[in-house]
């Protein structure tokens, strides 16, 4: 006897790979676009001193270690469609408060 179940069939999301460098007073790439469904892993290393890392409508808030240290991997599933503000959440120097990037995040 065979016995079959109707069962909605899970659906892996597509995953995206994003290097990013943090040095004063910026993220390179500081745009970044994917559809909604993607996870994002943000793999960030610094050319100088520890910066910040917030995605400031989630909830994230990470550090990144300074240059020589390692790097910061945060994985993000863009789940709705918008513009999400990331910027630097450890203060580094007088050009800190323009130390910022969008991650958009398309139908």
């Amino acid at each position: 006897m065979c016995l079959l179940l109707a069962a909605p069939l899970a659906i892996a999301a597509e995953r995206k790979v994003v290097n990013m460098i943090a040095e004063r007073f910026s993220f390179v790439p500081s745009q970044v676009k994917v559809k909604v469904g993607t996870e994002v892993e943000f793999r960030i290393s610094s050319e100088d001193t520890n910066h910040g890392f917030r995605i400031v409508e989630d909830g994230i808030n990470e550090v990144i270690p300074k240059r020589g240290k390692g790097e910061l991997k945060v994985v993000y599933r863009a789940e709705r469609p918008g513009r999400y503000v990331f910027e630097c959440s450890k203060p580094c120097g007088a050009g800190h408060t323009m130390m910022r990037g969008v991650l958009i995040v398309e139908e």
